[in-house]
């Protein structure tokens, strides 16, 4: 024994140290959340290596280099493009199936909506305080100059980034108000379905969902056998996609680091702070509400959700870890049917970060044109930011439509958004982080009305 210790290690240490590394080994592969946090890392050093300030390549090749180490990231988004409608379909039909009597559907919905109602109203409202109290644009108040280049794409725009949709989003006006709730019924199903028109594939499964639950159960049975078909046949598609979550989140990080860069970072880091801790305070206040009216303690919910939000990070799509945040709902203790109703309607519709985002963001370009605003405009811009806000795609890229809008309707020069445009991903990534947090603490509020969840989770999406 001596002989082998002199030599080097014992059979029993070699045996240890190799069952060391067939766990590690184990855990790199099977958790899903670890393998996202190596390709955030990687992606962000590979891409300050081929950053314009490293100089190892031009300017035109990282570019490229962006564009193709991406295209993981847009397979991956698009894959959940495919399935998001029959997956919100099915899922909220379900839910509104599983979750009980009609009296239920009711207390259920009304509650929703007062959640979605109060808490985007008071993100609009922070967002505002704090940039009417950090004023992040007034040191750079007169920039940038009248004449500039006017922004330009949606960085990370291209099939799957949300971009594309840009011009579809409109912020609503007092006039307009009746038009725009006429429109919300989608008079052409298929057409709203071929068009990804999210808000209105919600109310045809809520209306169809609600009307499932009228009729005899024998009749609506075979239908809902066909929906639990289309769901399970959806989330096996998105297990397929999570596959390429870590090389998604590894090729989007890198693109996002070779287009902004860490100068960029620096130069409106007023901007940047403000938004960043509006969103910290609203994650806070969720915590508590899960705390207060979930009985669920911070640590259990970030040990539960750490995984769906880091992905939800990477992705910057609510929409897109939509079935992984109907997963973690449910390890949370939400019932399947309260799980599956509530987590597409809020991933459409709940959508409080993106608000607080947008609040900050447009008195940020009115400082910097140096409009001043009166109370009651901002007053009206907040209202509009709040109800521009619920229902909006859960995509990259869309708040920036709403934001010009919002802009265009209050008076405020867009030139401002040239900055803007330069971290707008990165503030959406954390953003998003956010929504998917209100997601899941309105889950848990409202989880008292469902039934017992089942005793395991089949079939779960890997976190």
């Amino acid at each position: 024994m001596t002989e082998l210790r002199a030599g080097g290690a014992t059979e029993t240490e070699t045996g240890h140290l190799s069952g060391q590394r067939f766990k590690l080994r184990v855990w790199i592969t099977s958790r899903l959340w670890a393998q996202v946090v190596a390709g955030m890392v990687l992606g962000f050093v590979l891409g300050l290596l081929l950053g314009e300030g490293a100089g190892l390549v031009a300017p035109e090749t990282a570019e490229a280099i962006g564009l193709w180490l991406a295209l993981p990231g847009r397979i991956f988004l698009a894959l959940i493009a495919m399935v998001l409608v029959p997956l919100v379909f099915s899922s909220i039909i379900g839910g509104l199936a599983g979750a009980g009597s009609g009296d239920t559907l009711r207390r259920v919905g009304v509650r929703l909506a007062g959640f979605i109602l109060a808490t985007t109203t008071v993100a609009a409202i922070l967002g505002v305080t704090l940039a009417q109290w950090l004023r992040p644009g007034a040191a750079m108040a007169g920039y940038p100059r009248s004449g500039q280049p006017q922004p330009g794409p949606v960085p990370g725009s291209g099939p799957g980034s949300g971009a594309e949709e840009v011009e579809a989003v409109a912020a609503p006006g007092v006039g307009t108000l009746p038009d725009l709730i006429v429109d919300i019924l989608p008079q052409n199903p298929t057409a709203s379905i071929a068009q990804g028109d999210m808000l209105a594939v919600v109310v045809l499964a809520l209306l169809v969902g609600i009307s499932v639950t009228q009729i005899d159960r024998s009749r609506a049975e075979p239908f809902l056998k066909l929906m639990e078909a289309l769901l399970s046949i959806s989330m096996n598609i998105v297990k397929w996609a999570m596959f390429l979550a870590p090389f998604a989140v590894f090729g989007l990080m890198a693109q996002l680091v070779i287009r902004v860069g860490p100068e960029t970072l620096v130069g409106i880091s007023g901007y940047v702070g403000a938004v960043l801790l509006g969103l910290a305070l609203l994650l806070v206040l969720y915590l508590a509400l899960a705390g207060l009216a979930g009985g669920i303690t911070p640590r259990r919910f970030l040990e539960a959700a750490g995984g769906n939000l880091l992905l939800a990070f990477s992705t910057s799509s609510s929409s897109a870890v939509m079935p992984v945040t109907i997963q973690t709902a449910r390890r949370l203790g939400v019932p399947e049917g309260i799980a599956n109703l509530v987590v597409p309607l809020g991933a459409t519709m709940n959508m409080a970060g993106t608000a607080l985002y947008q609040a900050v963001a447009i008195l940020f370009m009115a400082q910097l044109a140096g409009v001043e605003l009166t109370g009651l405009q901002i007053a009206v811009v907040t209202g509009t930011l709040v109800a521009s806000s619920i229902g909006a795609p859960g995509t990259p890229g869309v708040s920036i439509a709403i934001l010009l809008s919002v802009a265009a309707s209050a008076g405020i020069p867009a030139d401002g958004m040239v900055i803007i445009l330069g971290v707008d991903r990165l503030l959406d990534m954390c953003r998003t982080v956010v929504n998917v947090t209100g997601d899941l603490v309105a889950s848990v509020c409202l989880r008292g009305l469902g039934e017992e969840p089942p005793a395991a989770d089949p079939d779960p999406v890997p976190v």
